[in-house]
């Protein structure tokens, strides 16, 4: 699988909006630097007219630069390894690569090679969720990962004292990449699947459901997740902007899903429901 590399020159303000945008039109993994970021789509995915019509969109307030590299996996990789910093959740949780060598503890640390696949804690979203993990409960529960990318929230719920995990991606590379890590970490108590949550087999209900996609899918799976959550259980979303909340919110409460908390970082949300 190759991909393409397309390395952003923009003011540090105009980055996150950037990421944003790219994220938008299928774009997985992104890294900053000081003169911008670097984004990396699936050879198969990118379209030129799309980005340029991103460029155009902001071209009277920002000047933007940029190149586009194809790049192989292996180089993909390399590229990770230069540009792939470590990252702290509230003072609680570090995420690292397998190459980073750190001498202060954490609470916990999880340790993630992304290989293309997307989060490692570095993106608004699964920080976001990583966050409310960090506050809630998993002690003896059991837990569903949908769109678990690498692996990581799933990862987390053991090391939050879930008993059982069930992680799914439709993507073949990202169950791949999360089967990896979840063995780098010790992680015997998830269980990684591809496919859809209407395609891979599940328990009956869980006790949190974590999901980190995007609005639509969000929109669109909403009963299903409300059906496989046990009552009090904790459905934790992201992947999305803070205008998306109240239609997202509007959806969830048709199947008693209530809204506890709403968290924000740079334009992405993250809800936390209960259902009733």
């Amino acid at each position: 699988m190759d991909f393409i590399e397309l390395k952003v020159f923009v003011s540090p303000e105009w980055a996150e909006i950037i990421i944003a945008e790219l994220a938008e039109i299928g774009y997985e993994s992104f890294v900053e630097f000081d003169e911008g970021i670097i984004a990396y789509v699936q050879k198969l995915q990118f379209n030129e007219e799309l980005w340029q019509s991103v460029v155009e969109k902001y071209t009277d307030f920002v000047t933007i630069d940029y190149t586009i590299a194809e790049m192989q996996r292996k180089n993909w990789n390399e590229e990770w390894e230069k540009n792939y910093q470590p990252i702290v959740i509230d003072d609680q949780c570090i995420v690292k690569a397998s190459f980073h060598q750190i001498e202060e503890k954490y609470p916990y640390e999880i340790t993630i090679n992304p290989q293309m696949s997307f989060g490692t804690g570095h993106h608004e979203t699964t920080t976001l969720i990583l966050q409310s993990q960090l506050q809630l409960e998993h002690e003896g529960l059991k837990v569903m990962d949908a769109g678990s990318g690498t692996g990581i929230l799933a990862i987390m719920a053991q090391k939050r004292g879930a008993v059982l995990i069930d992680a799914f991606d439709i993507d073949e590379w990202a169950v791949t990449n999360a089967v990896e890590n979840c063995q780098l970490n010790q992680s015997d108590k998830v269980r990684v699947q591809q496919g859809t949550i209407s395609t891979v087999q599940l328990e009956d209900v869980y006790d949190i459901i974590l999901a980190n996609i995007n609005r639509n899918i969000l929109l669109d799976e909403m009963p299903l997740y409300a059906s496989k959550l046990t009552t009090n259980g904790t459905l934790l979303l992201s992947g999305f902007y803070e205008q998306d909340i109240p239609e997202l919110e509007k959806r969830a409460s048709e199947f008693q899903l209530i809204k506890k908390q709403q968290t924000s970082k740079h334009q992405w949300a993250s809800l936390w429901f209960e259902k009733r």
